[in-house]
């Protein structure tokens, strides 16, 4: 008979990754990445460094699995709303709403990947980047006359602006209940910012 051990090894293995990467965000998340040592995900996750090192060689590559993966999905999802829509009205309004959902039910996701995106974008190009996407999104609705502001990056920048200083103030127990509630309130200010136009004004101007 073939001996079953090495395949419950590598399950094994696997949840251990996997736990190691959810720990990892959460860690990332809340204390940061600088204040995160080994030792703190490696008890989080309740192993040996020496077995955490197994299956990854540093906290870096740790960061840069846990960032590439969760940044790289919503990246997607970006993507996947704005190719439903021709006019940015309802893509907005999409998004908006799929980044207030995320904020509520996943918070160490939002916050690693949107409010200290900085510290790991060296991690990523311009493959599977949220910002890039929106940019394009922008520069599309921009050749097709639907907002108003001529530069897609200052647009873009706008929009994520508006979408992510909330979650802040939430995070900040600035604001109460949960980020879902605003969601309409929201993309009303992401649109007047842009200067969306309605479909009867695009009809007027052609």
């Amino acid at each position: 008979m073939n001996d079953p051990a090495p395949r419950k090894r590598k399950r094994d293995g696997a949840a251990t990754r996997e736990k190691i990467l959810a720990e990892a965000l959460t860690l990332f998340a809340r204390k940061g990445f600088d204040a995160t040592s080994i030792k703190d995900i490696s008890s989080a996750v309740g192993v040996a460094d020496a077995a955490l090192y197994r299956h990854f060689p540093s906290k870096d590559d740790i960061a840069h699995t846990v960032f590439t993966l969760h940044y790289g999905s919503l990246a997607q999802d970006v993507s996947d709303v704005a190719a439903r829509h021709v006019h940015i009205a309802p893509i907005i309004d999409e998004l908006i709403a799929m980044l207030c959902r995320l904020f509520d039910q996943k918070p160490d996701v939002f916050a690693f990947i949107l409010i200290n995106q900085h510290n790991h974008l060296r991690f990523v190009g311009y493959k599977a980047n949220p910002v890039e996407e929106c940019v394009a999104l922008m520069r599309t609705a921009q050749d097709r006359g639907q907002i108003a502001i001529s530069d897609p990056q200052l647009a873009a920048a706008i929009a994520l602006g508006a979408a992510i200083q909330p979650a802040i103030f939430h995070l900040y127990g600035r604001l109460e209940g949960s980020l879902s509630d605003k969601k309409e309130v929201i993309s009303e200010a992401v649109r007047k910012a842009l200067g969306v136009k309605s479909l009867q004004q695009l009809k007027k101007a052609e």
